[in-house]
């Protein structure tokens, strides 16, 4: 059962983050993130996905090693709340530490309003995957009592 959290988990993680990447980052938004020194030329696509698909294995391999309280869906969100700011620091901090960002406050902010919806999304998402597979173990033990 754990094996298949894992892979429905970066299934999830990679199917929704990637989507989200490409339209908030090339479509709605890729003249601002130009401006940002964000791109120098044009994105390598396939290299973008793999590296989600990556942390996708990552992350979902993670999750059940990390102990939170609550529903499903709310342990999931605090999950994605931690690695969530690690990500934050890591990506946007450590982006605007490296270089000269013509405005550094709107790139944070936009993309914190990028990472709280990635990690929100995930977050929802690996809380249920986890929780379907919890209700199926169960479901399996009390068939065998």
């Amino acid at each position: 059962m754990k094996t298949r959290n894992i892979v429905v988990g970066t299934i999830a993680y990679t199917l929704s983050t990637f989507t989200l990447a490409i339209v908030w980052h090339i479509v709605l938004f890729k003249s601002l993130y130009v401006s940002f020194g964000y791109f120098t030329g044009e994105p390598n696509i396939a290299l973008g996905f793999l590296t989600i698909a990556i942390q996708g294995f990552v992350l979902s391999a993670l999750y059940p090693l990390v102990k939170v309280t609550g529903t499903s869906i709310v342990r999931g969100l605090k999950f994605a709340a931690i690695v969530g700011v690690f990500f934050w620091t890591s990506h946007v901090l450590a982006f605007v530490a490296k270089q000269a960002v013509p405005d550094p406050l709107l790139f944070v902010f936009m993309e914190s309003g990028y990472l709280c919806l990635q990690f929100g999304i995930y977050g929802a998402l690996i809380g249920a995957i986890y929780s379907w597979g919890e209700g199926a173990a169960k479901q399996v033990g009390a068939a065998n009592i």
